[in-house]
């Protein structure tokens, strides 16, 4: 692997992401002052929008990949993906951070975001969601600490993190279980806004599965990548094992869907020309269908290429499911009461400034800490 100094930080690209999070922080200092309807196009008919479908629903999905490898190496003693453990910790731990940000900024006074930890309301959805956040993204934060302390030298913190490294994960893989289902138990309250092709009892149980889906396809996809970008080696049997797990996540989700289609509308209800139809069939053709076809024998799950085709349609297509489920599957109830929603210019840039933050701290990290130990060592 290059040594860290010879990853080169201040790139074009690095200085184009730069500028979108300097824009987007210009735009969340407004939206502190100003509220939400100076910066967004929600309105208390259609109150939750981008924000909340993309930032949140879609962030702590895509950070899903941190707990199963996490517990994969720590609980179950799959040694094999000890070389991208930190990176899929970290990349999660990025995840939570926005995904806190994005809440934090969604709701109507942002400087109360403290009160679920202080005002307990053990029988509110919303309280276990906000309180699986703060101590998911604290257990995450703790797992991610040894490459700091390494950083500056500080031993006695690195033995200690490590020492009760597993009991922490194991924490942590629970929490974030309950956290990727409690979101889909969110929408458990409208049962006669949403759409049927996306309402069902069993949606926590859907999306956590597909969560599972979409954290295998991140961890694969940014492994690819960062191989490619800091030039380190990129190991196939990692890339095959978490392609498999994929499929066999995709494929149990596969049947959950078809099996909640036929019980509601009804697979003719998908080719009725309706937009609701079109967005579930566009769903399911980009994060199911191709990439179990892409990926569906051995052979094929040993080809780099088409594993990181089926990550980019994984990773699209669980974000178009989050999508549907809190603005496409209850756009039709809104606009039967008047009501409409799409996202303004400035809800639009600061979802692309918090990916930007993710990518430019994963570069930092890549180049200033152990992100990959296992890949030094063999350098």
């Amino acid at each position: 692997m290059n040594s860290h100094q010879e990853i080169k930080l201040w790139t074009p690209l690095t200085k184009v992401l730069v500028g979108i999070m300097a824009l987007g922080i210009l735009i969340i200092l407004y939206r502190l002052v100003a509220g939400l309807g100076a910066v967004t196009n929600l309105n208390d008919r259609f109150p939750w929008g981008l924000w909340i479908g993309m930032d949140v629903l879609g962030g702590v999905a895509m950070a899903a990949g941190g707990f199963l490898i996490a517990g994969a190496v720590y609980i179950l003693n799959m040694k094999k993906y000890k070389p991208i453990v930190r990176a899929s910790i970290l990349n999660a731990f990025f995840g939570y951070v926005l995904a806190a940000t994005a809440i934090s900024l969604d709701i109507g006074i942002p400087y109360r975001i403290w009160h679920p930890v202080f005002m307990w309301q053990i029988h509110s959805i919303m309280w276990v969601v906000a309180i699986h956040v703060v101590l998911y993204t604290t257990t995450l934060a703790t797992e991610s600490s040894p490459m700091f302390f390494e950083k500056f030298k500080m031993e006695k913190a690195v033995k200690f993190v490590h020492a009760i490294l597993t009991p922490v994960v194991l924490f942590g893989v629970l929490l974030s279980v309950l956290h990727q289902s409690s979101l889909g138990a969110v929408y458990l309250i409208v049962p006669a806004k949403m759409s049927p092709f996306w309402y069902s009892s069993q949606l926590p149980t859907m999306f956590l599965a597909s969560a599972v889906m979409m954290g295998l396809s991140m961890v694969s996809f940014e492994t690819i990548v960062s191989g490619r970008a800091f030039k380190h080696e990129i190991n196939m049997d990692i890339l095959s094992g978490l392609a498999r797990g994929m499929v066999i996540a995709a494929v149990i989700y596969l049947g959950m869907k078809m099996w909640f289609l036929v019980k509601g509308p009804g697979i003719a209800a998908v080719f009725s020309g309706s937009m609701e139809g079109i967005m579930y069939l566009l769903e399911m053709v980009i994060s199911v269908f191709i990439p179990i076809g892409l990926l569906a024998t051995k052979t094929a799950r040993a080809d780099m290429k088409r594993i990181f085709a089926a990550d980019i349609l994984v990773i699209a297509g669980v974000l178009i499911n989050r999508l549907n489920v809190a603005i496409f599957g209850m756009y039709r109830d809104a606009g039967v009461r008047g009501a409409w929603y799409f996202p303004s210019w400035m809800e639009i840039v600061v979802t692309l400034a918090f990916i930007s933050f993710a990518i430019v701290g994963f570069k930092v990290s890549a180049k200033y800490l152990r992100l990959f130990p296992e890949s030094d060592s063999k350098s």
